[in-house]
């Protein structure tokens, strides 16, 4: 046998174990130490990184003024003031805790659990449903633009997002946790520890998470999850081809002092933010859910609620506080159907005074939904994270993504 031969016989079977060493190794999961990539250092799209290290927001809405009456709406008005100024590790460390299931009392309900990404933010369900499968009372409302928002809930209880988030995390309905029991389980976290030190870098070292920070982190993600680019705000900026004639039939229905939709609704936000009573029916016969008359405890705010934007409202069916309109087409269709038609009869309630009879056509409600639809734009969606720091997969609308794979 040549030299080269027996080179060859030792060779190679060292080469194959050698390869099958490492195939075995990388296959193995090790639980707490698997691998998480660094924070993103760019911002997300639609905004601008400044030399402060933050993410400045950036639309062309930012060129009109609001001289516009704002009552109407007009199509160049600009938007109402922005949270931005995070920076890119703060929105995408939020982005984590945002699918991660840890964040509930059993892990096994994250943010993403109600407000599902392929839903609008929403999660399709008239009412949604909380920790170890509690029936909520209410629909969760999409994230979209909620940098614009001042209002939080549909009754209004809330000024922040960081008030917020709160509500849902330590309610035993919603989320099932608790403040000194989620600083103990994200702080028993190496790779979380690790990507707040990043996402923080002022905080003295070593020291331990705290709430602020875990509220900062997911406003600053919730914060940049901006839809500014559909259909309609195309042709809002100029591009008149942007709508076909049905659409714009729509538009122009939709603006008029006839329906009115715009005095509420108002463009570009598609909400003027404040509480409404519409007198919506409740399904099955439910007691009047009395809305922002709690939190406000004013008694003329009795069935009142936030008046929610449209953006892509085509994705977040069903609709209203209760979720007891299937279809656009139904929800349009009750504003035309008479001034407190479904108040209940022992019920006195201060109907808006925009909500009248405007009587539309079949055909008029058409158009208003083909309108509807030009609102939605998910241009600007986030990925959703392939691997947590706390190593499960995330959950999305109640489902582990990782099994349903």
């Amino acid at each position: 046998m040549s030299k080269k031969s027996t080179i060859l016989k030792w060779v190679i079977p060292v080469i194959l174990m050698s390869t099958l060493l490492i195939i075995l190794v990388a296959a193995i999961k090790v639980p707490h130490t698997q691998y998480v990539p660094q924070l993103n250092c760019d911002c997300p799209p639609g905004f601008k990184l400044n030399d402060k290290n933050e993410c400045i927001a950036q639309n062309l809405y930012m060129a009109y003024s609001t001289n516009n009456d704002p009552g109407v709406g007009g199509l160049k008005t600009a938007l109402p003031k922005v949270r931005d100024g995070f920076s890119p590790q703060q929105i995408d460390l939020g982005r984590y805790l945002f699918f991660d299931p840890i964040l509930s009392g059993d892990g096994t309900i994250s943010c993403a659990s109600c407000h599902d990404p392929k839903k609008g933010f929403s999660d399709g369900l008239a009412t949604s449903i909380g920790f170890k499968g509690h029936q909520l009372k209410r629909s969760a409302p999409s994230l979209w633009n909620v940098a614009y928002f001042k209002l939080f809930f549909w009754d209004g209880r809330a000024n922040s997002l960081e008030e917020q988030m709160q509500g849902p995390l330590f309610s035993k309905e919603e989320m099932g946790n608790t403040p000194e029991k989620l600083l103990k389980t994200i702080n028993s976290l190496n790779n979380y520890k690790h990507l707040f030190a990043e996402a923080f870098p002022n905080k003295v070292k070593e020291a331990p998470i705290s709430l602020n920070d875990i509220y900062t982190a997911i406003t600053a993600f919730e914060a940049s999850l901006i839809s500014l680019n559909s259909k309609y705000d195309r042709y809002a900026h100029g591009y008149h081809q942007a709508l076909n004639k049905q659409e714009i039939e729509g538009m122009n229905i939709f603006r008029s002092f006839v329906a009115r939709c715009a005095e509420c609704h108002t463009p570009p936000l598609f909400t003027n933010q404040q509480i409404a009573v519409l007198g919506t029916p409740e399904p099955n016969g439910l007691a009047l859910d009395p809305g922002a008359e709690i939190p406000f405890n004013d008694s003329t705010l009795r069935g009142g609620f936030k008046v929610p934007s449209l953006r892509n409202i085509e994705k977040t069916a069903p609709y209203m506080h209760s979720g007891n309109f299937a279809t656009l087409k139904e929800t349009v269709q009750f504003y035309t159907d008479g001034r407190g038609h479904a108040v209940p009869k022992d019920e006195n309630l201060r109907i808006h005074w925009h909500i009248w009879e405007p009587k539309l056509t079949d055909y008029e409600l058409d158009r208003l939904v083909d309108f509807l639809k030009t609102l939605t734009d998910e241009s600007f969606m986030p990925k959703v994270p392939k691997v947590l720091p706390s190593n499960q997969a995330a959950f999305i609308n109640n489902q582990n993504q990782e099994s349903i794979k």
